[in-house]
């Protein structure tokens, strides 16, 4: 135990609190007109969220990696068998068909998918980085995320999607994948780009979801906007953190949360509430904190002396800072609204257990980086 309590990083297991406290100080503000006659909602609703996931997250670092590498086509195999679960059966909500019913509870196995997908990709890497070219590991990455990301993108859930696929090319680029397989890359997403966006409608075969064109409309043509309509997410969102000015209106001024005309402001459009309420100062201080956690999780990346801790640390790393850019992106009108929630911030329960249990898989790999049978592995 004391050897536990000695090598968890705690600056990053304190940031990671102070981020989702303030979660829940913004949650507990924002909805308390949401529900008639239950002001605390959502608020002990998240509470239990970040409470069973601390809990999470302190067993987890206690579990030493090399278990994590042993069990990780398990971990896949359920991912892929949930997600199907999902598809033929699951719940949908708001035009996406994304949640498995746990009780009064709502399950999303994609959240925790993000984990398991860097856990088993990492794995992967580590255990062949001597056996294979890297050409032929790179196929292997792709293919092994190819499955789960495809089935995601069908819920449909495109910007969960893209988190995979921002994972996959940070744990790639940390392994040392060749420039050129970036650029190759980045060619297919152009090709898929226009296979989705102009070849595939063209020839009668519609992929995205009305309501995901609308969407991407409203970000890629800003002037053609319907301020009521497509656009009017985006429009009070920039209303919302515009009014906020340097310190914030409070929670009694903030005109476009308290009176509703902000949508989501409980998940995606959290950080506009951000705005509003506490203005660029409270903004400036969340966005300091996300750096501070990130820069905990870069410093892992150099320092574990095992390849499977540097490329775990790579994937926590690209999926926090993915999300944090794209949220905080679309509500400013900088990124098209995806649907991705503000990491340890937006209300929800399955991506704040994900988030919380992947510090706890970061902590792990803390804790046992002196073990010998973790070292190099």
């Amino acid at each position: 135990m004391r050897h536990y309590l000695r090598h968890l990083d705690h600056l990053m297991l304190a940031t990671a609190l102070a981020i989702s406290v303030f979660g829940l100080w913004i949650i507990e503000n924002a909805t308390k007109h949401d529900v008639p006659g239950q002001p605390t909602y959502y608020f002990d609703r998240q509470v239990a969220y970040v409470a069973v996931g601390v809990v999470g997250m302190l067993l987890l670092a206690a579990v030493p990696p090399r278990v994590m590498r042993a069990i990780h086509w398990y971990l896949y195999a359920g991912l892929l068998v949930t997600t199907i679960m999902v598809l033929v059966a699951g719940n949908s909500v708001q035009g996406g068909q994304r949640w498995i019913a746990v009780g009064p509870f709502q399950f999303q196995p994609s959240e925790l998918g993000k984990l398991v997908l860097i856990i088993g990709l990492s794995a992967i890497l580590a255990e062949r980085r001597s056996s294979a070219s890297p050409g032929m590991l790179t196929l292997i990455a792709l293919a092994y995320v190819a499955l789960p990301a495809v089935l995601v993108f069908m819920e449909p859930d495109f910007g969960t999607a893209l988190v995979y696929g921002a994972i996959t090319v940070g744990i790639l680029f940390v392994h040392g994948a060749p420039w050129r397989h970036f650029v190759w890359l980045g060619l297919a997403g152009v090709v898929s780009i226009a296979l989705i966006f102009s070849i595939l409608p063209g020839a009668g075969v519609q992929v995205l979801q009305p309501y995901q064109l609308d969407r991407l409309t409203s970000f890629l043509h800003p002037d053609q906007v319907d301020t009521q309509g497509n656009g009017y997410h985006l429009t009070q969102s920039k209303i919302a953190i515009g009014q906020g000015g340097v310190t914030g209106k409070g929670v009694a001024g903030a005109t476009q949360t308290r009176l509703d005309y902000l949508p989501e402001h409980a998940t995606d459009f959290v950080f506009s509430v951000v705005g509003e309420e506490r203005g660029f100062v409270g903004a400036a201080w969340l966005l300091g904190l996300y750096m501070l956690l990130v820069w905990r999780g870069l410093k892992m990346i150099t320092t574990s002396p095992s390849t499977f801790g540097s490329l775990v640390s790579a994937g926590v790393v690209s999926m926090l800072l993915f999300q944090v850019f794209i949220n905080i992106g679309m509500t400013i009108g900088i990124a098209p609204i995806t649907g991705i929630p503000l990491p340890f911030m937006s209300y929800g329960g399955s991506h704040t257990l994900t988030n919380l249990l992947a510090i706890g898989v970061l902590q792990s790999i803390n804790v046992y980086a002196d073990d010998d049978e973790e070292r190099y592995a």
